[in-house]
């Protein structure tokens, strides 16, 4: 640190894994940092994607990684250039919390948990000098003063309160789980101030699907088979581009329709068709491990005194949901029908009719356009705010890929903000 260096005061608006990267990238270089959340304390949707296993990033090569940000991988790729899968283990490993790759390649703490990671993080940041300030909801600008980091609303349990800072980064999420601190309120904000936001949008989500008389599951179906998981299973649809999507994988039928990792994977084209088009049919392989002819040949044998369910579970492997499903889906005629019934499990429809609604979904699509941000994450609009995370128009799927790219635009922004702040000292 050099003679001359003066410490300045930044804020940070966000407790999120982007705002809390920004805070020790400051911290470390002597910045006086200061971390306002509207909630009662920090990570909270930290702690949420955490409780089935904190699934921190991906060993995917750097290609197929990059690949996972869709239209946005050439914006992204710097920031994940420069703070990828590798850099965050390292960073998980200096904070005492070991990692382990998944069969499917996804990196874990070894306990599994979110708590732990976060609770030394938190300690760390503590002891770098970071102040963390609980039910602090930024209110936006005051709008008889031009926006700057000179001028920050607050409403806490004591009434509004104004901050100055000499540098701001705003690391507000987007518009999913709203109850933790992710509502969109920071949009006609910006918006008002000349920065160019994209729509937020619904990402990682479930999508309702039409039934076979258009007015969703049927009772019964609905009643026994939501929340059942449906393993095993390939996707294929066209999208509004006329590009084929086939996945393998597993997801879970809900009372209004399908839900679930392989899902998840594929909501950006399913989402962006279905606004084009208005309706879309997919089409699920509950058998992809067996070919159409042998399926064929196995539901022609026949079943005597055997029931339907008893022969599609002994000749086709077909059971529990899966059987549901295609009594669900199928018609009489193509149940009754050994060459349409294995065309049917080979190519069963269905149509999805709109995505669950953003609030329920596990990311939000849209944001702060890159255009309106230069290359350190800095709005044109307005000289010494930064902007990352999920309120940047960005997304990427579940399985350590979201997660990943909040970090990594997180520590963008931070050092943005280093970078800016040492030419205001100039």
């Amino acid at each position: 640190m050099s003679a001359t260096f003066r410490p300045r005061r930044v804020a940070i608006i966000g407790g999120g894994p982007a705002g809390l990267m920004a805070a020790e990238v400051l911290a470390a270089e002597g910045h006086r940092v200061d971390v306002f959340d509207a909630m009662p304390s920090p990570g909270r949707k930290l702690l949420l994607a955490g409780i089935g296993g904190l699934n921190l990033t991906h060993t995917a090569e750097p290609a197929q990684f990059l690949a996972s940000y869709g239209a946005r991988q050439e914006a992204m790729a710097p920031h994940l250039q420069a703070f990828g899968a590798g850099e965050l283990r390292d960073w998980a490993h200096r904070l005492g919390v070991a990692t382990f790759v998944g069969s499917s390649g996804r990196v874990f703490p070894t306990s599994m948990k979110a708590a732990p990671l976060l609770r030394a993080w938190l300690h760390r940041l503590r002891s770098a000098g970071v102040r963390l300030h609980v039910r602090h909801r930024w209110l936006g600008w005051p709008a008889d003063e031009p926006a700057s980091p000179a001028y920050l609303r607050f409403a806490t349990a004591a009434g509004e309160i104004s901050v100055d800072a000499d540098a701001v980064i705003l690391a507000l999420g987007g518009a999913s789980w709203a109850r933790l601190g992710s509502d969109g309120a920071w949009v006609p904000w910006l918006r008002d101030r000349g920065v160019r936001v994209a729509d937020l949008q619904p990402a990682n989500c479930g999508f309702d699907v039409a039934g076979r008389d258009g007015s969703g599951w049927s009772g019964h179906f609905r009643k026994r088979f939501s929340g059942q998981p449906l393993k095993s299973v390939t996707l294929r649809f066209d999208d509004h581009t006329r590009h084929t999507h086939t996945r393998a994988g597993e997801c879970m039928v809900t009372a209004t329709g399908l839900e679930g990792s392989l899902i998840y994977a594929l909501s950006a084209p399913l989402r962006d068709t279905l606004a084009a088009l208005g309706t879309l049919t997919l089409y699920l392989d509950l058998a992809p491990g067996r070919s159409l002819e042998r399926l064929r040949a196995d539901l022609a044998r026949p079943r005597g005194t055997r029931s339907m369910a008893s022969h599609l579970q002994s000749k086709a492997a077909i059971g529990g949901v899966k059987a549901g499903l295609l009594r669900e889906c199928a018609s009489a005629d193509d149940l009754a029908d050994p060459t349409r019934l294995a065309t049917t499990i080979k190519n069963l429809p269905l149509r999805l009719v709109a995505p669950r609604p953003i609030d329920e979904a596990i990311s939000s699509a849209g944001g702060v356009r890159f255009v309106d941000l230069d290359a350190h994450l800095m709005l044109r609009a307005l000289p010494g705010v930064f902007c990352c995370g999920e309120m940047l128009d960005w997304e990427a799927p579940t399985g350590g890929f979201l997660l990943t790219g909040c970090f990594a635009t997180g520590r963008a922004a931070g050092l943005g903000a280093l970078r800016w702040l040492d030419a205001q000292q100039q």
